[in-house]
């Protein structure tokens, strides 16, 4: 997601990190500004990963939402532009037929149209770091 940002805009965010939280059902994930935090839905991609049997689609969500919430990251604050980067985006780098350009174009929402998110609810539990997210910012010393 990064590598295809920087490709598409010339623009990229070192240390970002990531955490997974029990979120309500139709919030994806969030950036708080002014920091290099993204917080995912965790229940959301459980319930992403247990009714989509198409490992390529579920790909294609979390990537959208974490482009989304990159964008977000990198200073875009208007939704409406953020979509459009978003599209803008994904169209470059996967090309107009492939899903992510179709999520991109219809909303990440449409692959759950016809699920009950409801009987998904569960309860809260500890918020997770994802470890290594940001790898690329990381020196090496042999």
């Amino acid at each position: 997601m990064k590598d295809t940002v920087k490709d598409e805009l010339q623009q990229y965010r070192v240390g970002m990190m990531l955490f997974l939280d029990d979120l309500h059902l139709y919030v994806g994930a969030y950036h708080q500004v002014g920091t290099n935090n993204i917080v995912m839905n965790r229940v959301l991609l459980e319930v992403v990963e247990s009714t989509v049997h198409d490992p390529l689609r579920v790909n294609a969500f979390i990537y959208h939402i974490l482009l989304h919430e990159y964008l977000h990251a990198l200073g875009y604050i208007n939704e409406r532009e953020v979509r459009s980067l978003v599209r803008q985006v994904s169209n470059a780098c996967f090309g107009s037929q492939h899903v992510v350009t179709q999520l991109a174009n219809e909303g990440p929402w449409t692959i759950l149209q016809n699920i009950p998110l409801r009987r998904f609810q569960v309860p809260k539990r500890m918020i997770e770091i994802v470890k290594d997210f940001d790898s690329s910012n990381q020196n090496y010393i042999a």
